[in-house]
């Protein structure tokens, strides 16, 4: 196979998410467990970082990954999903698996994977496991892709574990309390590991102080550790000046969306750990890594400009903390009047985020190309009852377009809703 019907062949093969929703998840780790052992435990050949959380874990991923890469490190970075090449799940040092190797990793474990029988997402877990051995990377940050406790990256016994925040998101598979989500976000906490907690939350503390406590682990609250002292924002960067017991630290972000604020927070208080653990991570690697994390990384669709005048931003933002998010950066930003470009998917809690949209904007209702897609038309009857109106497009791009067509100069068009409806624009 050439790399197109490779990939033809894993998303046609093998179950994955981003097209059957619940159905594509297996929940235990014996798949996971049983290809590692297959490739002779790759897992254990690299130093891992491990990150879970609602939201902010993306972010927060590519921010520690830049830094260890200016530090020095040759450092993996496995996230998901991807926006435009299914190889940005994989990188080292920012540089994206090569064509030749997904071709190669398929190739060679293709017996294999036909009975084994693996979830896409078992599958390119092994890959990224398998890349990141052979590469002989000094560090890998590992981002979850669902949960923690019964993720297939779960399988990995990092140097620390990093759990952004709780929020709701995909109840139907963690719970639908906090704390029942938090108690599978926790499931990433191992003995004597330390662990970072991004934000202090009343209802789930409890949850990450007895885990913590119950595998003898140091925790941190990001949160706690950190006091926001300046937050200035211009066309290029949100310049920030953060203060904890051992100083300031001033720092330009070229991550510019409001929610960077609480991620950042987090980002620092898992260097400082590092750095007590032993890595040698310079304050001028950390304000070069941070000042550039979409060059070193690749980054996309965290308050991306796609275009200006009319200003037309993208965001990934699409659980209700989420959508608060966007909603408080869009307000934020001058504008005259607001084009919403928004498509969903089937197993989110529409009528709650439609629920926070505002009634004053204009909606280009669409649908991404997937099965778990909300038809456009099922998307608009809903919104209609919550008072938003607008009208219905066959596809994100031609709602984009008519969008564009009609915006001033002076208007914002925010395109979002779904990851892959962001994909889509990007």
């Amino acid at each position: 196979m050439n790399y197109p019907q490779t990939l033809d062949y894993l998303y046609a093969k093998l179950p994955m998410f981003t097209r059957l929703g619940a159905a594509a998840i297996k929940k235990d780790l014996d798949n996971t467990l049983k290809f590692c052992a297959h490739l002779n435990h790759p897992e254990k050949k690299f130093k891992s970082i491990h990150i879970a959380g609602t939201n902010g874990k993306g972010s927060t991923s590519h921010m520690l990954a830049a830094i260890l890469q200016c530090a020095g490190y040759k450092t993996g970075l496995y996230t998901s999903p991807h926006l435009k090449d299914f190889r940005e799940r994989i990188r080292i040092n920012g540089e994206m698996i090569s064509e030749q190797e997904v071709v190669d990793f398929v190739t060679e474990n293709q017996n294999f994977i036909e009975d084994l029988a693996p979830s896409f997402f078992e599958a390119t877990v092994a890959m990224a496991f398998q890349h990141f051995a052979k590469q002989q990377v000094d560090i890998a940050v590992i981002e979850v892709g669902l949960g923690g406790r019964l993720d297939s990256t779960n399988v990995i016994h990092p140097e620390l574990s990093v759990i952004t925040n709780i929020s709701y998101d995909h109840m139907n598979l963690l719970g639908n309390t906090l704390p029942e989500i938090a108690r599978e976000k926790a499931g990433i906490i191992k003995k004597n590991t330390p662990v970072i907690i991004g934000e202090m939350q009343d209802e789930v503390v409890s949850v990450f102080t007895d885990k913590a406590a119950e595998n003898n682990s140091f925790i941190r609250f990001a949160s706690e550790d950190w006091t926001l002292k300046r937050n200035e924002i211009d066309s290029s960067f949100r310049r920030v000046e953060l203060e904890n017991e051992k100083g300031k630290q001033s720092l330009n972000l070229d991550l510019l969306g409001t929610y960077q604020l609480k991620n950042i927070k987090t980002v620092l208080s898992a260097v400082d750990q590092l750095q007590n653990q032993g890595f040698k991570i310079s304050s001028a690697a950390i304000s070069s890594a941070l000042s550039q994390v979409k060059k070193l990384t690749g980054l996309m669709g965290r308050w991306q400009i796609l275009q200006e005048n009319p200003f037309m931003i993208c965001d990934t933002g699409h659980n209700e903390d989420g959508i608060k998010e966007v909603l408080h950066n869009i307000k934020a930003h001058p504008h005259q009047n607001l084009l919403m470009v928004i498509g969903m998917v089937k197993d989110k809690e529409i009528s709650k985020i439609l629920s926070l949209l505002p009634k004053n904007a204009t909606y280009f209702f669409c649908a991404p190309q997937l099965e778990r897609a909300k038809p456009a038309q099922e998307l608009q009857t809903e919104a209609a009852k919550l008072g938003l109106v607008g009208k219905v497009y066959p596809s994100v791009a031609e709602a984009i377009k008519q969008a564009k067509a009609i915006a001033n100069k002076d208007d914002l068009i925010f395109v979002g809703g779904s990851t892959f409806v962001v994909s889509e624009a990007i």
